[in-house]
């Protein structure tokens, strides 16, 4: 019987539960009752007694143990949050740039009790920090259960326990020599600065992002392109590159298992601290270390033993940790993987010839094996994995086996080669250099790839439709059918069949429920910005594109036209130049051809309005500047597009557009005052409204009472994220009330969408 399995998986399931659903104050009682049910299972008979009993054990420990945590350290992080005054605490990380300065990971220091980790933000941008040194600071405290706006777990499950924000010039005083347990971080730091020297400016943040981590200097369209064919993993360390450090190892250190087993252990341990200990990388090291100590301690490696082991021994170090992205989806992965992989693998095996002659015949056979392992191996991490990019990510990458199969030899070589010429580097900068090129080609291969995959409709859809949550609920109870089915012969083409046919209609439905009317009108989530879609007709047009979302509004805009099967779009009008609306537009350039770029003729010494425009004439995208009123046909629908109507600044000289279709008329405003609206109203001659995407994200000073009488519009939807102005703003919210408006938010509700029926 597997006692720790049943122990470990109790421990680590009363640690989600205790984290994701149960209040504080019950855990300990909790806690207490399932300890009572294990002693009181004594009294019970059978085969059963010993699992429940080891059952409800776990369960007492994991449960007891999370509150105990959240009491030894939560509690004297709550007595510090809402404080200010001078802290005292040891720089754990280097400091990293930020918009407004830089922050540093820190070791706080209070007055009793155990340090508290805490993200340190400064008003200096390179303030010149290095790990283990102390550090005293004017400083705000809160606790990091915030962030933009929203509670999180996201800092909790990295073991951060504050953010404190400084004011003023940080007073530091270095040690003669770095703390032992900064070593690891100066290693990683070092392996970056070698890199940097090694490899050309395109190729650098990649290798530097798979041999650290850190992925900050990585071009957003890389990663974009990356996240939509499921490859966004590779640069997050985890599994594949332990794997991998571990195979290297082994080559090198030869058959003397005792010796290999020892020296892999303590530089896969050191490469986990060097990369931050993230849960996922931690996760890995301690599943090889088992594969290398269970035959030299005699024990065969039960696979579901050391699973639940390891979650349970990472959760105790930190409960929160359960609520990581990272980790769950690091043991979804292996979970599949053991699961399923072999047995697909088997399949796939058995369609070779058993035994062909000749040299191509041999190699072909050899060919088919690499394929097999790589997709079996995909495809079984993929089965837990993708209904959590789902709930995280609202989107699914339909590509990721095929990206997979063709690239991760790649970043295999790019991973190891990267990693031994940045080693190379710190004695022999000149041969490293030149030892960089052939790993060089890796990278390109892998970036050219993945743009080209990243470019094709449907390569990643969003599950924010309903037809493709249906999907998904359809494939996963086909699969559940699939493992329960008890006939002599299983037919793996009928499900696959199936599923495939429900993913074409899914797609059908869900374009047609986009672009099924005269008119349809999307407002983006794109954060506290504005980018409205457009589609009439078989003809598309985007209104802005800029946000302040997590994602770059362009991929968000070029997300949501290739998720209907496009990779062109017609048109894209933008209001004016300011960042919130038209700073997704060179990233939108380099995803999707357009057909028409519409620009407001103000403000000519821009500096965004220049790289928009050179972007433009380098892609050959046709330019037209508009100082006047103008007409555009749109499929069914007509766009009035009205001329700049103010003066002083971006929003008052910016563009207005009424959408219209049959007796459906929609009307965006960008970021127009009261005064401007005005103008509208008096020389616009506009008609009633049945859709207002509000002005200026909801501001007092827009969306006046003037246009709401002359428009009487029937819906309002306010493009809005997390901000600091106060946007929607009471005032605005009232008057469209008061005007018997629909009232819509992208913050609470995400993407809006209203369509006009023919």
């Amino acid at each position: 019987m597997r006692k720790l399995a049943w122990f470990a998986g109790a421990f680590s399931a009363a640690v989600f539960l205790a984290v994701y659903l149960l209040p504080e104050g019950l855990l300990l009682p909790a806690g207490a009752a399932c300890a009572l049910a294990a002693l009181l299972g004594r009294l019970l008979q059978g085969d059963h007694r010993r699992r429940m009993m080891l059952a409800c054990l776990g369960l007492a420990a994991g449960l007891m143990w999370t509150g105990t945590y959240g009491q030894l350290t939560h509690a004297p992080a709550q007595a510090l949050a809402g404080t200010e005054g001078t802290i005292s605490a040891t720089a754990a990380d280097w400091p990293r740039e930020t918009a407004y300065g830089s922050s540093v990971l820190v070791y706080l220091r209070p007055e009793k009790g155990l340090p508290i980790s805490t993200r340190l933000y400064l008003d200096d941008p390179s303030p010149g920090l290095r790990p283990g040194d102390r550090l005293t600071v004017p400083a705000e405290l809160r606790l990091a259960d915030t962030i933009a706006g929203e509670h999180t777990d996201y800092y909790y499950a990295k073991g951060i326990l504050l953010v404190a924000y400084g004011e003023g010039e940080a007073e530091v005083s270095r040690p003669a020599r770095p703390p032992w347990w900064t070593w690891p971080a100066y290693a990683a730091r070092a392996l970056e600065d070698s890199v940097a020297r090694a490899f050309p400016d395109w190729a650098a943040p990649l290798i530097t992002a798979l041999i650290t981590g850190e992925d900050s200097g990585m071009d957003g369209g890389e990663y974009a392109a990356l996240r939509r064919t499921g490859l966004s993993h590779v640069i997050s360390v985890s599994g594949l590159h332990v794997s991998f450090l571990a195979g290297c190892l082994a080559a090198l250190l030869g058959a003397w298992r005792r010796r290999t087993a020892v020296i892999s252990i303590a530089l896969m341990f050191f490469f986990a601290a060097a990369v931050g200990n993230t849960p996922a990388v931690l996760r890995a090291a301690f599943m090889q270390s088992m594969l290398l100590l269970a035959p030299l301690v005699g024990r065969e490696d039960d696979r579901a033993t050391s699973l639940f082991t390891i979650l349970m021994l990472l959760l105790a170090a930190n409960p929160y940790a359960a609520a990581s992205v990272s980790l769950q989806l690091s043991f979804a992965a292996v979970a599949g993987i053991y699961l399923f992989t072999g047995g697909l693998n088997d399949r796939l095996r058995a369609l070779l010839p058993s035994e062909p002659k000749g040299f191509w015949p041999r190699l072909g056979k050899l060919a088919g094996e690499f394929v097999s392992a790589s997709l079996s191996t995909t495809l079984g991490a993929i089965v837990f994995t993708t209904p959590l990019t789902a709930v995280y990510f609202h989107s699914v990458s339909l590509i990721a086996p095929l990206a997979n199969l063709l690239t991760l030899w790649a970043f295999s070589l790019a991973f190891l080669g990267g990693l031994a010429v940045s080693l190379a580097g710190l004695a022999l900068p000149a041969l490293a250099g030149v030892l960089a090129w052939p790993v060089s080609l890796a990278v390109w291969f892998v970036q050219t790839v993945t743009a080209a995959l990243a470019r094709l409709p449907f390569a990643s859809v969003s599950t924010q439709s309903v037809y493709l949550r249906l999907w998904l609920l359809l494939v996963y109870g086909l699969l559940l059918l699939y493992l329960l089915w008890r006939g002599e012969k299983k037919r793996p083409l009928v499900p696959v069949g199936l599923g495939s046919a429900a993913l074409c209609g899914a797609l059908v439905f869900s374009a047609a429920a986009r672009t099924g009317g005269a008119l349809t009108v999307s407002v983006l989530d794109v954060g506290q910005g504005l980018s409205v879609a457009l589609a009439s007709g078989g003809r598309t047009a985007l209104v802005d594109c800029g946000g302040t979302g997590s994602d770059d509004p362009g991929d968000v805009a070029a997300d949501y036209f290739q998720d209907l099967g496009l990779r062109r779009i017609d048109l894209v009008v933008l209001t004016h130049y300011h960042e919130d609306h038209a700073g997704g537009v060179p990233e939108l350039l380099n995803r999707l051809d357009v057909g028409l770029l519409i620009l407001p003729d103000v403000e000519e010494d821009d500096h965004l309005r220049a790289e928009i425009t050179a972007l433009a004439a380098e892609r050959g995208v046709e330019t037209l500047f508009v100082s006047e009123n103008t007409g555009v046909e749109l499929g069914e629908a007509a766009l009035t597009i009205y001329g700049p109507l103010g003066t002083g600044g971006g929003n008052e000289e910016g563009l207005s557009i009424l959408c219209t279709a049959g007796d459906f008329d929609a009307l965006i405003t960008g970021d127009m005052n009261s005064a401007v609206e005005h103008r509208l109203v008096k020389y616009g001659n506009l008609p009633d409204i049945e859709l207002l995407v509000a002005g200026h994200h909801g501001s007092k000073y827009s969306t006046s009472e003037e246009l709401l009488l002359e428009t009487r519009p029937e819906t309002a939807v306010i493009s809005t994220g997390y901000n600091t102005y106060g946007h929607p703003a009471p005032e605005t919210l009232e008057r469209l009330a008061a005007a018997g408006c629909d009232i819509y938010r992208t913050d609470w509700s995400g993407t809006v969408t209203v369509t006009a029926q023919p």
